[in-house]
């Protein structure tokens, strides 16, 4: 089986590029991005067609509700049964998505946890009832580690209080006694390269397009099911919309600020993409199907 990675800013043509390699070489494809993962999400996260999703087989799209957690550790256990699928179906494996923090996660691996018994939840689940007792305790006992986490993160400070409870060690001090062990240890990584003016250009026309697709009709149902409490209820295309159906922006200034926020989320993207992998290979979107196909 064959893996490869396909990196690049939102709108880039990812997705597209995908597609087209995966039914070149046989491959299945496991996206990487965080509103995908959601089922009912459909035009904020300009998810794949209904025919392009039959046409060639994606993971990591529609697995879970909008008021479900999602956590690099549920990422590396879809990619691992993924895995597990490619081999006995005999198909090469394609990783393509905006949120390459899931990516360096498998290259990076995760440290592993405490094994952590029903008592030690129990009690975990009683102190969680105060957030903030919760929350200056971890403060007081590693506060080093704590400074990466908000004061209302449910879900790292029982992660957190888990570790401190069931291994007696404060959390830095059990991650530093158990270093991350890399899930891939070789993956071919490339990367879109693309003008910011061309991608610029590229988010307005999408923006539009989502609004032609009922953009508006599609928050106004999530938020009606979920209410706004849900992580995912956050993401761009969302909280503008939720502004303009509040009444506090015009829809002009809505489309606007999606564009606005989702450029500077692409520049963002660009960043990491660039800061955080060793040997990509870049090049523009008309090149790289050539250079990818060419080099499996």
């Amino acid at each position: 089986m064959k893996q490869l990675a396909i990196i690049g800013p939102t709108a880039s043509g990812k997705s597209d590029l995908a597609i087209k390699i995966a039914k070149e070489i046989d491959a299945y494809i496991l996206s990487i991005d965080s509103l995908s993962i959601y089922k009912e999400i459909d035009i904020v996260a300009a998810k794949p067609s209904k025919e392009e999703l039959r046409e060639v087989k994606h993971f990591g799209i529609n697995e879970l509700w909008p008021n479900e957690h999602f956590s690099v550790e549920i990422f590396i256990q879809l990619y691992r049964d993924v895995v597990q699928k490619c081999k006995e179906e005999s198909k090469n494996l394609i990783i393509v998505g905006g949120t390459s923090f899931y990516l360096k996660s498998l290259l990076d691996g995760l440290s592993q946890l405490p094994d952590i018994t029903p008592l030690t939840q129990e009690r975990v689940k009683e102190k969680l009832k105060n957030l903030t007792q919760s929350y200056e305790l971890l403060v007081k006992k590693d506060a080093a580690y704590m400074q990466k986490i908000a004061p209302n993160d449910s879900y790292r400070i029982e992660k957190a209080l888990l570790i401190l409870e069931a291994s007696g060690m404060a959390p830095s001090e059990w991650f530093a006694n158990n270093p991350t062990k890399p899930i891939i240890k070789e993956l071919p990584i490339f990367n879109i390269d693309v003008e910011r003016e061309v991608l610029r250009e590229r988010i307005a026309q999408r923006t539009q397009k989502m609004y032609v697709m009922g953009l508006i009709d599609e928050v106004a149902y999530l938020e009606q099911k979920y209410s706004r409490a849900p992580h995912a209820m956050g993401a761009i295309g969302i909280v503008e919309v939720l502004s303009f159906l509040d009444s506090e922006i015009t829809k002009e200034k809505m489309l606007s600020l999606i564009s606005t926020h989702t450029a500077q989320l692409a520049k963002r993207q660009q960043t990491f993409n660039c800061t955080q992998f060793q040997e990509v290979t870049s090049a523009p979107l008309q090149d790289l199907e050539d250079i990818i196909v060419k080099s499996l």
